[in-house]
């Protein structure tokens, strides 16, 4: 019997809060400051395109698929008249096992054995399809373990972001307009998604219209029931794509991967640099439990 979808969705949650800290966390914010980009965003676009190396920001507005080209162009390239893609991604590492060390995650047992099966994981990984991953799994990989187990998870979430965009546009959905469907959905507040993709009201009226015009939102921007299991069906076949990432692992190795994992990420959620809302929809409500359930 094969392993559940839902088990990647579980794994996400753990993963992404150890990756998510050099959006947020303080250290990651003030090493791209000091290079000299001005705002959060000219840092991310560099920062999280860095493994690219220098392309055109369409290249970047396809990989990462809910921002306007125009907007990635505020950012790219101008970023690279002060730094270097290989400069930045030293920054990006650094900073990150900053956060992480101050959160407590420090290269004990449990975090080497863990950084090993999240890295076994992360290097086998399907890699068709998937840009952004492949980019980053080209990278040197770090020995450190607090750095090995951040560079995993970031791939990680990467392979899975990637195949999340396969499967909308399989689907026919764009991703101006995924950002709207997913706030219907209730996994993101409209007014943080608005703000953080650049949305103004004529435009999120637009991107909704869309979904209307396939019967999966109703006047109010509510999803319809076909609305509804369009979104679960897109999720579940995320799931379905991301367990991929695991095939690897023994389901042993998987259940000792989420026993050393699952406390860490306590420690970074704790430590409060990521939101408790982000554009990603994490779920933190099983995040006492220890257990892959593979049993």
């Amino acid at each position: 019997m094969g392993r559940p979808p839902a088990l990647a969705r579980r794994f996400f949650d753990r993963f992404e809060p150890v990756h998510g800290v050099t959006y947020f966390a303080p250290e990651c914010r003030a090493a791209l400051d000091a290079v000299g980009y001005r705002g959060f965003w000219m840092g991310y676009f560099a920062a999280r395109s860095a493994p690219f190396g220098i392309v055109p920001p369409e290249v970047v507005a396809a990989a990462f698929y809910n921002f306007t080209t125009e907007r990635v162009a505020k950012a790219l390239p101008a970023v690279w008249e002060t730094s270097t893609p290989a400069q930045v991604l030293e920054l990006r590492s650094s900073s990150a096992v900053a956060a992480l060390r101050r959160s407590g995650v420090t290269d004990s047992e449990a975090t080497r054995l863990a950084a090993d099966l999240a890295a076994r994981a992360a290097r086998t990984a399907p890699l068709d399809g998937r840009p952004l991953y492949a980019a980053n799994r080209a990278l040197p990989w770090p020995d450190e373990p607090v750095a090995k187990l951040w560079h995993a998870a970031t791939l990680l979430r990467e392979e899975r972001g990637d195949a999340h965009i396969a499967v909308l546009v399989a689907e026919g959905i764009s991703g101006r307009e995924s950002n709207v469907l997913h706030a219907a959905a209730g996994r993101v507040p409209r007014d943080m998604i608005m703000r953080s993709r650049d949305y103004d009201d004529e435009q999120w009226e637009h991107y909704a219209d869309r979904l209307r015009s396939r019967g999966w939102l109703d006047r109010d921007g509510e999803l319809t029931a076909a609305g509804r299991e369009v979104k679960q069906s897109i999720e579940d076949r995320t799931d379905a794509l991301a367990l991929g990432a695991l095939e690897a692992l023994t389901d042993d190795e998987v259940t000792t991967l989420f026993r050393v994992l699952t406390p860490i990420t306590r420690q970074v959620v704790a430590a409060g640099d990521v939101p408790a809302t982000t554009p990603m929809g994490l779920n933190r409500d099983e995040l006492d439990d220890d257990s892959a359930h593979l049993s």
